[in-house]
Formats: C-alpha cells, structure tokens, sequence
C-alpha cells in the first residue's frame, strides 16, 4: 500500500509548518526577553492555527508515536494524564524544537552568566541535543497533556537531568469557554528576599507561553540571586484541554 501523502496534501502541510517557522522569526524576540526577565514568562499570541492544534491533539489517541504515559493520580502529581514523544519526533513538534531553540539560547546564556551558572548553550538545538545525549539524557522530552473534568496539575518543575535548559515552551490546543472551562496556567515564585507572588497566565487556543523552568535572575544591590519559579494547572471544571510542552533537554 502506498502510504505517502497525496502531492497537494503534502504541498499544503508543508507550506503550513514553514510558515509557522516564519511565524518564529518574527516574534519580538527582545521583548520576550524583556518579559521573561520581569515576569518569568512571555506570551506568544496565536503561534499555532486551529489546523496546528487540532493535527497536535489528535496526536494523543495515536500511541505510536509515544514512548510513555503517565496517569498523574499514581504519582500524586494532580489528576489527568500526559505522555511522552518518542523519537522521531512528529514534523510539525520536531520544527517547534528546532526553530525556538536559536531564539531562546541567547536569552539562556545571559541568565546563566548573571546567576553565574556554568555551562553554557550552542547556536542550534542539534548540538545541545547532543550535549544531552553525551551525558546519558536520551530520551526527548516534548509531550502531550490531556486534562477532563475535575483534573489538574501539581506545581512543579521538569527538571530530568544533569543539563537543563531554562526556558520551556507551552501550547494550548484547545479554546477556553468553548472546550472547556477552568484549567488555567498557574506560576509561582518564591524569592528568598521578598513574598512570593502567583500569576494566573490567561491563553486562548494557539497561544504559547515561554516560561523559565526552574529559576531566574533577580537583580540586587550586590548583582543577580535566583527566584525559584514553579508551573501547574488549576482545576478543569469541565470539557477537555490539550496543551503540548516543547521541553528543549532531553531525560536520562
């Protein structure tokens, strides 16, 4: 049987992804950075086409393409499930990875370099993937979340490894009000100099947020300290949500 896509079909899935990747290039990249910097995170308004979001979601009731799922309740990490990508990626995944990583690893390297961290992140998403790689993290990281009535996520951080990139990526794939109602996007920080605060992140089906996974620079009077900063869900109240994480280090 011949599985290759029919030539139009083709021709159209392919001028879509690329024009997502030009969609990248043209954020205002210094004001995501200026975002993060305040906030923590920085939203990217209407990065995926209701197309984009419904080929992602469907992904979830196709287990090919993953090599793990984990039902939250078991672990005590909130109610729902997620699952992880196997490699190869999916095209339209494997392209998001590819093409946010050269605009966040100069953003990541001067993090680094106030909060005085070693190491610091290559020019392209390939050569920090063998990085990872190197040091036993093999297994890709970009996963697909699903959450019903009644679910949510416990704060945390996706830490899997010796090398973490600061920055990781989140979609919503589905519209608030017409799919579902609650589950919205919550982020704390604890600062060891000031109260803590939370954000509620408001997203409308597209929409991406950059967020920093573990931890970001404060500024004092003698330099830079760490503000550690964590992310979960609140509860869906009902319908259903998807949202894909482009996590950019992968696991051991």
């Amino acid at each position: 049987m011949n599985s290759r896509l029919p030539t139009s079909l083709a021709a159209d899935i392919f001028t879509t992804h690329e024009a997502l990747e030009i969609g990248i290039a043209a954020v205002n990249w210094s004001a995501v950075e200026d975002n993060l910097g305040r906030d923590g995170f920085s939203v990217l308004p209407s990065l995926l086409t209701p197309a984009h979001c419904q080929e992602i979601a469907g992904y979830f009731f196709q287990d090919v393409r993953f090599r793990s799922r984990i039902v939250m309740e078991r672990y005590a990490f909130g109610r729902g499930e997620y699952k992880y990508f196997s490699y190869p990626l999916p095209d339209v995944v494997g392209r998001l990875r590819q093409s946010l990583y050269p605009h966040l690893a100069p953003i990541a390297n001067r993090w680094h370099a106030a909060m005085r961290i070693d190491g610091r992140f290559p020019a392209t998403h390939d050569e920090f993937r063998e990085v990872c790689h190197a040091a036993g993290q093999q297994r890709p990281t970009p996963l697909l979340l699903r959450y019903q009535a009644n679910d949510y996520c416990c704060l945390h951080q996706d830490l899997y490894g010796e090398h973490v990139f600061p920055f990781q990526v989140i979609f919503l794939l589905n519209e608030p009000g017409r799919d579902f109602e609650g589950g919205e996007l919550l982020l704390t920080e604890s600062n060891p100099k000031q109260p803590g605060r939370a954000d509620v992140v408001p997203l409308k089906q597209g929409d991406a947020v950059v967020l920093a996974v573990n931890h970001r620079p404060m500024r004092s009077g003698r330099g830079f300290y760490r503000a550690n900063l964590r992310h979960g869900v609140s509860r869906l109240h009902w319908g259903q949500r998807h949202t894909l994480g482009i996590v950019f280090h992968d696991a051991k």
